[in-house]
């Protein structure tokens, strides 16, 4: 490929809309084109990234006896009726009518598709265990799309669904499914990815995991113990609470507290630990508006995911009025009463403590001295709290948590029977009775995996690519094509790299100067780099250096292709 035949502009200045390293530097080299919020054309160079990407998965997918199929993007909205999700998912999921006026769907994830295709097929427990994949297109109507590729609303993505007759077989494959992905991003070129254990959400199943690249700028919160092997979304984490009761309880007082309304407020006022106050958080319920209050230590905040997935529906922030009987601000959990029906619920870090602060439910007033075992005695503790940096660890016991930042880019789900049950998909068994098959799920987003390498491995010059998907493997800069010995030697040594089945990108362009071409081949990355000069060919040589500087050197011009393919060997077989 010639450079100057590229499609697409690389400059220097920082694009002011990009608020993460990989998506100006995708937009800079000439990767990527906004088209609308959270949709992107790619040019050339993001297309050859990703689909080695794609390459890389149908390899590790085939290795575990996946078969490749293609769902359609958009679907009729009864098979998302069947499994009932139509109604259940919000907005993420575009709806519309076609023009015979039939409700349709843009696929934004496809099990329903996987059990249609399937379930007339699989009738009969012979035919078991078999997974199918596709990568195809999706459409998420994502309400906050940020990061250029790393959350966009049309994206490309992998998707995967094994069928199983047992949970044993299941988890089986669900390790080997698992590894694969292990294998994926070391091919890849980010090894570093870590597997968490994480929330369903919408996918449902009791067991799922995530793979997460950690990196400052990832919107993930992810639990790591620094003792054990413990990772878990933060959405997922246990909180664990040593609570602590004095040894004395004293009386509870009504305490007046004009203009004090936050638990900040009122321990500041009070001279006492955050530690020693419960505190209200109201939600309501997004379906009917009723109310939901929750009382937890003062310190704590309220981890919505686990919420949400008590009371199996969605919440938001209360918008608190006169009409509903609480007193914001002053919300206690003694004699609490509010018009209307409403949720009242209680965190583990309540459990046993006494000697707190609280609300009084009474404008301008706060209670001291709250003992839960005494003054809450119906009072039933669930876990709702985020856990916390230096919190103790589920798995160890240890206070040994550290919260890091993380950019998900993959997951995988034991889905059990939620669509093939809802979708009537039965087998008979081998004596004869009808049984429902068990799903699992397995997706990687192939444009965010790409977004994701570039922000792990990138300097302030542009990407550095791995060899295995890389746009090309090899940059040729000719600097001065005008000098005809140049210009001979560089169309050379491009016609032996492409006769070697070497990728190869040249940059012959006489009217650029040496500058601009080095950065040029900065944002295109190309983990190789030969540089084809007068002052080289002067000594006889070409330069070769590697993009991540580990490597330079200068050869004799009829020793480089062998060079260079040896080190693209030994690149790809790390």
């Amino acid at each position: 490929m010639k450079l100057e035949k590229l499609v697409g502009e690389r400059f220097k200045e920082r694009p002011s809309d990009c608020n993460i390293d990989s998506h100006a530097l995708m937009v800079r080299g000439g990767y990527m084109k906004y088209v609308a919020n959270g949709i992107f054309s790619s040019y050339m160079p993001l297309k050859r990234v990703t689909r080695k990407i794609e390459q890389i998965i149908r390899e590790e997918m085939d290795a575990i006896d996946g078969q490749e199929v293609m769902f359609p993007v958009v679907m009729p909205a009864t098979l998302w009726q069947e499994s009932g999700r139509y109604e259940s998912i919000g907005s993420e999921l575009l709806r519309f009518t076609d023009r015979n006026k039939a409700q349709m769907v843009l696929g934004m994830t496809h099990e329903e598709a996987a059990v249609h295709l399937v379930r007339e097929y699989a009738n009969s427990y012979t035919k078991y265990p078999f997974m199918i994949y596709q990568i195809q297109t999706k459409f998420r109507d994502e309400a906050r799309p940020r990061g250029g590729l790393i959350r966009v609303r049309e994206f490309t993505m992998k998707d995967a669904y094994s069928f199983h007759t047992s949970q044993e077989d299941l988890e089986d494959y669900y390790d080997r499914c698992h590894k694969a992905y292990e294998r994926i991003y070391q091919r890849a070129g980010v090894p570093e990815v870590i597997s968490v254990k994480s929330d369903s959400g919408m996918m449902g199943g009791s067991v799922s995991h995530e793979f997460m690249l950690l990196t400052p700028v990832g919107e993930d919160s992810i639990a790591i113990c620094k003792n054990c092997s413990y990772c878990a979304n933060m959405e997922a984490a246990a909180s664990i609470i040593e609570n602590t009761r004095d040894e004395a309880s004293e009386e509870l007082k009504e305490v007046y507290t004009p203009n004090i309304h936050t638990i900040e407020e009122i321990c500041d006022f009070l001279k006492t630990p955050l530690e020693k106050s419960c505190k209200a958080v109201v939600y309501q319920k997004n379906h009917d508006d009723s109310f939901v209050v929750i009382f937890i230590r003062g310190d704590l905040d309220i981890n919505e995911t686990k919420l949400t997935n008590y009371l199996g529906c969605d919440v938001h922030p209360a918008v608190i009025t006169e009409e509903c009987g609480l007193n914001a601000g002053y919300i206690g959990p003694v004699d609490l009463h509010i018009n209307g029906d409403y949720t009242v619920l209680y965190d583990k870090s309540l459990e046993g403590t006494n000697n707190l602060s609280c609300g009084a439910n009474k404008e301008e007033y706060h209670l001291t001295g709250l003992d839960m075992s005494r003054d809450v005695a119906d009072a039933e503790y669930h876990d709702f709290a985020k856990i916390i940096d230096g919190g103790i660890c589920p798995e160890c016991g240890e206070h040994a948590i550290s919260i890091s930042r993380g950019i998900e880019v993959g997951n995988i789900f034991q889905l059990g029977t939620k669509y093939s049950k809802s979708m009537g998909m039965t087998y008979l068994d081998s004596e004869g009775n009808a049984q429902t098959p068990i799903m699992g799920c397995y997706g990687i987003g192939v444009g965010r995996l790409a977004a994701s390498v570039c922000e792990a491995h990138h300097d302030d010059y542009g990407p550095i690519w791995p060899m295995a998907i890389a746009p090309w493997q090899v940059h040729i800069c000719a600097v001065r094509a005008d000098d005809a010995e140049v210009k001979a030697k560089a169309d050379a040594l491009y016609e032996e790299l492409q006769r070697r089945g070497v990728e190869v990108i040249y940059d012959d362009r006489a009217t650029v100067s040496a500058g601009v071409m080095f950065s040029d081949a900065d944002l295109l990355g190309c983990p190789l780099r030969l540089i084809v000069s007068p002052r080289n060919l002067k000594d006889n040589v070409i330069e070769v250096s590697a993009r991540d500087k580990s490597l330079s050197e200068k050869l004799a011009p009829e020793a480089v292709a062998d060079r260079v393919q040896e080190l693209i060997k030994e690149a790809l077989s790390k």
